[in-house]
């Protein structure tokens, strides 16, 4: 069930690399939409890596 609090993301693609997503994420025995959550989690930690943590103030919610 999904998260009320959660932020919803409309994305636009091309068809070419939509299909190499899905395709990737069956490789990987994920959905489309959690292997998109993944690769953002991957992004974010390497950039925190080496930039430093992101702080978070949820008071904009």
């Amino acid at each position: 069930m999904r998260n009320k609090k959660n932020k919803h993301l409309g994305i636009e693609i091309d068809p070419e690399l939509h299909y190499k997503l899905h395709y990737i994420s069956k490789y990987e025995g994920r959905s489309a939409n959690a292997q998109i959550l993944y690769l953002i989690r991957q992004c974010i930690k390497g950039f925190e890596k080496t930039e430093g943590e992101i702080p978070f103030d949820n008071k904009d919610e």
